[in-house]
């Protein structure tokens, strides 16, 4: 009623599901205004245009809950129908044990790759249940309670929204939302994301709420009651029907909606009010049977007709409504309203009689139902047995958040709890190991090392174990960077196992040590411990340790890339019997980057293609490794010379899309599209997020600003991109060769353009600028390349390559400075170094190298070389380089098969030429005549005669059209 906005918004939001154009509507309001009852509406009228509805529920169990509980609901009832759904639930074990908690996981599995798999499979059957002119309507109430694990969940699914029929509608109080609860940050992020759609439900205007209450008392109310309703419910939905529900507003009615509330209980049977108090103990929403038991123990249900009435009565009256087996109360603010109503004590006695019931028919509620009302109840040591037994019960359902809170519980509860150890079966040192590794699974990388370091602190009685804590702590320490830390703890903890027989903690400790060995640049100790702990683990039987080991080994033998790939053969192998996906694709993706490191790059792109499928069929393509896959793949397929434009991938999560769209400005530098400089410029922000982007961002920017003519711009932002990389890796990062390549470039490009008839003293400070800047690049190029630390000590088949263009490339700036031609031989062996398969730098490389020969009048071997290069640019549509080398060989009067002269074009002279890139940088007839030595009339003449070969009429215009024409060198 009254809602037509909202009405609107969510048909059009339907249709668009039904097209196959999913989306989200997240429709939030403060208590009382009317969210359940508008979605209940909504969901009415999606049934009627042919959609299927689910409704799933949060549920307020603390500050815990049971994790995915809204999502393992509709699942539950998507189920029922079998097909598709059941399909794919049956293709997931993660989704079976998430609808049966008791199924045990497989062995040896991968938590972090798993639960990546488990989101993904909650997206594919929510996608498999909707069809094209049916959609699934996903109604998600109260989210304001929803626990860390779906609101991940619900963060995963709108990220990865692809072409589902798929509407999810969710509802969340606005004034429970303080500025530290955590649906907050959520919010904003899914609020950014082009899927979703806010809705504000805001309280009934005056008008509005007459025709509500107009509706709801069949009849116009007198002026004078409905102004004491609007002034007293103040637009509220909830308050205003219960005010009318109170036998009409008078002027004796109490003011607060709770006090209303209770009035029109008390009206009711004396038993029906006793149920509504022993259900609100529960919450908002409670199985029909766990009701019954637990009002049986209370001496007012002793009698199950007393109770069957009582219930009766109060579905009759409204207080509860039926959904499915469970009773809700109509309006949760009810609930609220006769919890806080009972005293203390009383709270207490009805928190043990649900947490009686429970224990003696499990099947009513799960170990953190049980928990919730153990604290609640104060029986801390039932509070203590089922927040362990509801931890283990989270990490089978892959809910790390969630089991990190029930294991802190019980550690908070630990010391109060005289028998603890006999109640959980562990120690406190293993619950604080286990609460260590659920945090790291849950990315809370300084909470992990900070609960190990609890568990070390514990365990100094028992030496293995406190090794083992040890080497959990070099883990984390590695996750968060810590180097000098990790290097501590994994000493710590290899000395004192070493003390002991050789067991699989052995393996991975010293595997550890050889990864922290490895981030220290100490590369003989890396290679010594990796070798050992390879040894010990075939010795025990330590597949994913042997695989880290092989890992580090692989990277110290880079210089023997064959020795290599077969060591991260070797560790692919091992981590995939291990069952541990993400170490398999991590794996992966060092072998391919091994391979192209080599100079192989079909085997680069031959594993990079198997790690993507396989990221993909496994549901982790968006993973830290499947990522990168994803990004290796992209850049070898430029690198190849596929410089076709793609489309960012659907359902990109937004943390990955600046690594994606980073690495594809290479193409479409390459390109040349128009806004390629745009797109480099806007992704500045995300430098600091990761220096892969600065350098892809940052190297391709410089790139296209010398294509546009741009050079002092290029060469400060290769130093801006320099400074900056050297603070974030290190000074000599071997990147910095390719950059200092494209700042040469530039530089080469504007000696170039140094005007011939330019003053000598100008001309002469202008070159030794740019000499003087470009020997520094030179420098910074060769000390890079020996102290950069490449693999194995040596540079690759790239870096040899960029080395060379360096090279090349101030030596064609000496030479544009000195008049002088420069050897050609340069330009040759960088032709021959990019030869490994990098097509585009070949292309480009060669043209630069016709330019030279051109220069030292081996004209024949100039043309062949420029039509190499100009069949190679067309063939991959690299159109600025095609345009170059065509606008040079005109200019230079070389005949390159590809470049016909049009009939109807006027071909420029020299001078105008000249006068063309002069009038191109700004300058006017006067500055031109001073800088060419001639008469302004002079110029005016050659101006008059480029605009009228060009059938231009001004100067900007002429510009332009140079710039198409390839008349403009750049």
């Amino acid at each position: 009623m009254a809602r037509e906005a909202e009405v609107a918004t969510f048909r059009r939001a339907l249709a668009r599901a039904g097209e196959g154009r999913p989306g989200v509507l997240l429709v939030g309001a403060d208590a009382g205004v009317g969210k359940t009852r508008l979605v209940t509406h909504l969901a009415g009228l999606a049934e009627q245009a042919g959609a299927r509805v689910v409704v799933a529920h949060c549920v307020d169990l603390g500050e815990v809950g049971i994790p995915f509980l809204p999502f393992s609901e509709a699942l539950a009832l998507l189920r029922d129908d079998g097909g598709a759904v059941e399909a794919a639930i049956r293709e997931r074990p993660a989704l079976g044990r998430l609808l049966d908690p008791g199924v045990a996981p497989a062995a040896q599995v991968d938590d972090v790759a798993e639960r990546l798999q488990l989101l993904d499979g909650i997206r594919c059957c929510l996608g498999e249940a909707g069809r094209a002119g049916a959609p699934l309507v996903l109604v998600l109430e109260d989210l304001h309670w929803a626990e860390p694990s779906t609101r991940d969940v619900l963060r995963f699914l709108v990220a990865r929204l692809r072409a589902e029929h798929l509407l999810i509608v969710g509802t969340f109080r606005t004034d429970d939302l303080d500025r530290r609860h955590p649906l907050r940050p959520v919010l904003a992020e899914l609020y950014r994301q082009p899927a979703v759609e806010r809705v504000d439900l805001e309280p009934f205007t005056a008008d509005e709420l007459r025709r509500f209450t107009t509706a709801l008392a069949e009849a116009p109310l007198p002026d004078a009651e409905f102004e004491q309703v609007r002034s007293r419910s103040e637009g509220n939905a909830f308050f205003a029907e219960e005010l009318l529900g109170a036998d009409g507003p008078s002027e004796g009615l109490p003011w607060s909606l709770s006090d209303v509330l209770h009035a029109r209980l008390q009206r009711l049977d004396p038993t029906v009010h006793e149920l509504a108090r022993v259900a609100s103990v529960a919450g908002r929403l409670v199985k029909e049977d766990l009701l019954r038991a637990t009002a049986a123990r209370t001496r007012t249900f002793e009698d199950p007709a007393v109770l069957d009435a009582a219930l009766r009565d109060a579905v009759a009256h409204q207080v509860f409504e039926v959904e499915g087996s469970k009773l809700a109360f109509r309006h949760a603010l009810l609930a609220e309203a006769l919890y806080l109503d009972l005293l203390p004590g009383e709270q207490s006695r009805l928190h043990r009689a649900y947490l009686a019931t429970l224990t003696d028919d499990p099947s009513l509620g799960g170990p953190a139902q049980r928990a919730h009302h153990a604290l609640r109840g104060h029986d801390l040591p039932t509070a203590l047995a089922a927040s362990h037994e509801a931890a283990a019960r989270a990490a089978r359902v892959l809910a790390p958040d969630e089991e990190l809170r029930h294991l802190e519980q019980v550690l908070s509860l630990w010391d109060a709890v005289p028998d603890a150890e006999a109640l959980t079966g562990a120690d406190k040192a293993d619950v604080a190991l286990a609460a260590s590794e659920a945090a790291s699974r849950a990315g809370l990388f300084s909470r992990a090392d900070q609960l190990a370091r609890r568990a070390v602190e514990h365990l100094d009685e028992d030496k293995h174990r406190q090794a083992v804590a040890r080497d959990l702590l070099a883990r984390h320490l590695l996750d968060e960077d810590r180097i000098d830390d990790a290097y501590e703890q994994a000493e710590l903890a290899v000395a004192q196992l070493e003390a002991e027989d050789p067991s699989p903690a052995l393996a991975w400790a010293t595997a550890r040590r050889a990864r922290v060995l490895l981030n220290l640049e100490r590369d003989d100790e890396a290679a010594a411990a990796a070798t050992q702990a390879v040894e010990v683990a075939f010795a025990v039987g330590a597949p994913g340790a042997e695989a880290d080991a092989l890992t580090t080994l692989a990277i110290l033998e880079a210089d023997d890339p064959d020795a290599a790939a077969t060591l991260l053969a070797t560790a692919r192998a091992r981590a995939a019997d291990a069952g541990e996906l993400l170490a398999e694709l991590r794996t992966t993706q060092n072998l391919s980057t091994t391979h192209f490191y080599g100079g192989d790059l079909d085997r680069a792109d031959a594993v990079v293609s198997e790690g993507v499928e396989r990221a993909d069929s496994t549901g982790l393509s968006w993973s830290s490794a499947g990522q990168q896959l994803h990004v290796l793949d992209e850049l070898f397929r430029y690198v190849r010379g596929d410089l076709a434009a793609r489309p960012l991938p659907a359902g990109l999560p937004a943390p990955a899309v600046p690594f994606l769209a980073s690495v594809q400005l290479y193409a479409a530098v390459a390109r040349g599209d128009a806004d390629a400089i745009a797109r480099c410029e806007a992704l500045r922000p995300a430098w600091e997020r990761d220096g892969q982007i600065a350098l892809y961002a940052g190297g391709t920017l410089v790139d296209a600003l010398t294509w546009a003519g741009r050079h002092d711009d290029a060469v400060a932002t290769a130093v801006e991109v320099a400074e900056f990389l050297g603070t974030v890796w290190s000074e000599f990062f071997l990147g910095r060769i390719w950059i200092s390549a494209l700042a040469l470039a530039a530089l080469a490009d504007a000696a170039e353009l140094v005007p011939a008839g330019s003053g000598a003293r100008e001309r002469d400070a202008a070159r030794a600028r740019l000499l003087e800047v470009g020997g520094t690049l030179g420098e910074v190029a060769h000390t890079t390349a020996v102290r950069g630390r490449p693999r194995g000590g040596q540079l690759g088949p790239e870096g040899r390559a960029w080395l060379l263009r360096a090279d090349a490339e101030l030596a064609r700036l000496r030479a544009a400075a000195s008049g002088a031609p420069a050897d050609p031989a340069l330009w040759e062996a960088t032709v021959r170094e990019f030869g490994y398969g990098y097509r585009y730098e070949e292309a480009r490389s060669r043209f630069r190298w016709a330019q030279a020969l051109h220069a030292v009048a081996d004209g024949a071997a100039a043309a062949r070389e420029a039509a190499v290069a100009l069949a190679e640019a067309d063939a991959m549509g690299a159109a600025p380089l095609a345009g170059a080398v065509r606008e040079w060989a005109r200019r230079a009067r070389v005949v390159v098969p590809g470049t016909p002269r049009r009939a109807h074009e006027a071909v420029l002279t020299d001078r105008e030429e000249e006068v063309l890139s002069l009038v191109a940088e700004g300058l006017s007839n006067r500055q031109i005549g001073e800088r060419l030595f001639i008469s302004t009339k002079t110029v005016s003449v050659h101006v008059s005669n480029l605009l009228a070969k060009l059938g231009v009429s001004g100067r900007a215009e002429a510009v332009d059209v140079a710039h198409r024409r390839g008349l403009l060198s750049v």
